[in-house]
């Protein structure tokens, strides 16, 4: 079992880091290289929304890869990941009150009510803020750490917004591989929690029988 050193960690995380900083970068060098194709603002906004979902499942894939890998250590970057998936939802927003709202609140606001992939994706965006607001370990000790686990449970909802959010916007071009891909993967992670916790509670029902 892989268990490493204090400076062997640090190493990790910090290649994670700048791996997780790479696609930003990319958008950066296709803006001021002009390489962003005919429609900048949706390659944008595709590229941040895909990497928000991709770091959503990347953060719910902790849990059942430390489980399966006996690694404990990968608990430890959670955060980080979970930090990344809502840095690239700010990008992805700002995207959409920037660029097609010019920071017109009022506009974006009745956008979101009349376009319903718009509404679910704003909710999930919106249910994020209070998990990157509490990500610190003073905000874990001050909220309790059961307290605290059940508002980060909220990430199994954002999850499932984003895919339905993602599934919504493609549905008008008949686009359904990718949403099909990103719920496939966000319900195998999901249904492994689920598992897990049933396992889990065969097992403490069953001991009693067993030492019995």
């Amino acid at each position: 079992m892989f268990n490493p050193t204090p400076a062997q960690f640090r190493i990790i995380k910090a290649i994670l880091f700048v791996a997780a900083l790479l696609p930003f970068m990319r958008l950066v060098v296709f803006t001021f290289t002009d390489r962003l194709g005919a429609n900048p603002i949706e390659f944008i906004t595709r590229n941040t929304g895909d990497w928000t979902l991709y770091f959503l499942c990347i953060t719910l894939a902790v849990t059942p890869l430390r489980r399966l890998s006996k690694w404990a250590w990968l608990v430890r970057l959670r955060r980080m990941l979970g930090l990344y998936a809502f840095f690239y939802a700010c990008l992805h927003f700002m995207t959409f009150l920037w660029f097609d709202h010019a920071f017109d609140l009022q506009e974006m606001l009745k956008d979101v009510v009349k376009r319903p992939f718009i509404t679910v994706g704003f909710i999930a965006f919106v249910l994020l803020l209070p998990l990157a607001a509490t990500s610190t370990n003073a905000m874990i000790k001050r909220l309790g750490g059961k307290r605290w686990q059940l508002l980060h449970r909220l990430v199994y909802v954002i999850a499932c917004l984003g895919i339905l959010h993602f599934w919504w916007m493609r549905a008008g071009k008949n686009n359904f591989a990718e949403p099909l891909l990103f719920g496939s993967i966000v319900a195998v992670l999901l249904l492994s929690r689920v598992w897990w916790a049933l396992a889990q509670r065969r097992a403490t029902t069953a001991a009693p029988v067993a030492r019995g």
